[in-house]
């Protein structure tokens, strides 16, 4: 048997893979180890950063429905952050159904989050998250917030079962492993905390238990841990875009596992990622910081800094894509007062017209948004 697991030969004349409980025994060679400091250290980095944002609440969220769009791309998914602002603003869309599924991800982003500063993490937390990552989408059917109750596969679409090229343990025999894995959750193995996600990640991905939601869900299972665990007081570690670029070597990594029984491989190429991710984190982070700073100067040097103002710089973090209706009714002005802030905004170029009309315009923080948009297009 190899240290991941092995394959059994079900009664229906296919093999499905049945892994080893965690923790492996690994092997910590001076490669992993140095990658395991310098992925420590740039979270801690991001963490320190986290405190110096303004409107940190309000870029949380945009990186959150950020995640959800990368999330969700990888899974086929096709929308953009300019679909998921038209949704908000209740416009009517082309794609609602791919929008759809973005929403959900966000809202079960956000419920796992706060379920996290009360509940543990859990089995019953992870039904809770998949029924609303489900809710009302192409997977309404696959028993939403239920373990499978048939055997799924992995391979091209259309494939069947003897054609999948990975097909993960049976329903009684995933519902077993889950136990496992929920045991693994709360055991004091002593692993650094990010190996332990790592192969939570790999294990919950290899379990396969639901019968569609797998891959979205275990991302989130990266956020909730590290949140649940306190690695990042902020969630601001998103590894799908990482995910997304690498997307072959994510899929061989995971499948190396499970054939060679390279956990090594597989937990080097995440914390990989957790550096790149967190690099590239900081690096928005002081470019949003940079924006915000050059706008408030904007406005002030051309002497348009009145409350009002500045207070719709600071509501462009939260709402970057709006429109003079919107405006006149969050910040309770006229029409006219709304009308002049636009314009005054457009002609210093903090904001762009992005529709092209003459009726129902809206209005986008082109650089703030540029900025936090990179891979979603």
């Amino acid at each position: 048997m190899k240290r991941s697991g092995h394959y059994v030969l079900q009664p229906a004349d296919y093999k499905a893979f049945i892994p080893t409980p965690l923790p492996p025994e690994l092997r910590m060679d001076e490669e992993l180890l140095e990658c395991l400091s310098n992925a420590n250290i740039s979270l801690g980095r991001l963490d320190t950063a986290s405190y110096l944002l303004p409107n940190l609440d309000h870029i949380i969220a945009m990186y959150v429905c950020k995640e959800a769009l990368l999330s969700s791309q990888i899974e086929g998914t096709q929308a953009s952050l300019e679909d998921i602002f038209q949704y908000e603003s209740h416009l009517p869309l082309q794609n609602l159904t791919d929008v759809q599924e973005v929403v959900n991800y966000i809202k079960a982003l956000n419920y796992g989050m706060k379920r996290l500063e009360e509940f543990p993490m859990s089995l019953r937390l992870i039904k809770e998250v998949h029924a609303i990552l489900l809710d009302n989408t192409r997977g309404k059917e696959k028993t939403p917030g239920e373990f499978k109750r048939s055997q799924n596969w992995i391979g091209p679409q259309g494939c069947n079962l003897n054609m999948a090229s990975f097909v993960p343990p049976p329903p009684h025999e995933a519902i077993k492993a889950m136990g496992d894995l929920e045991l693994f959750f709360h055991k004091d193995n002593k692993l650094p905390l990010l190996i332990a996600c790592a192969l939570i990640h790999y294990q919950f991905e290899t379990i396969h238990p639901f019968l569609d939601g797998n891959g979205r869900l275990g991302r989130l299972l990266i956020t909730f841990y590290l949140y649940w665990k306190k690695v990042l007081h902020k969630p601001l570690l998103y590894l799908s875009y990482y995910f997304k670029i690498n997307r072959q070597e994510y899929y061989d990594r995971l499948n190396l596992v499970r054939t060679n029984s390279d956990y090594e491989g597989w937990i080097l190429f995440f914390l990989k990622g957790v550096i790149w991710t967190a690099e590239s984190a900081l690096t928005t982070t002081k470019n949003v910081l940079q924006i915000a700073e050059k706008h408030k100067k904007l406005l002030l040097k051309h002497h348009a800094s009145s409350p009002q103002a500045i207070m719709l710089l600071d509501y462009l973090f939260l709402k970057p894509h709006l429109s003079i209706k919107e405006i006149a009714s969050h910040f309770k002005l006229s029409y006219q007062m709304a009308t002049s802030l636009v314009a005054q905004f457009e002609k210093l170029g903090i904001i762009k017209e992005v529709t092209g009309g003459k009726r129902n315009r809206r209005y986008s923080y082109w650089e703030y948004l540029a900025c936090l948009s990179e891979g979603t297009r």
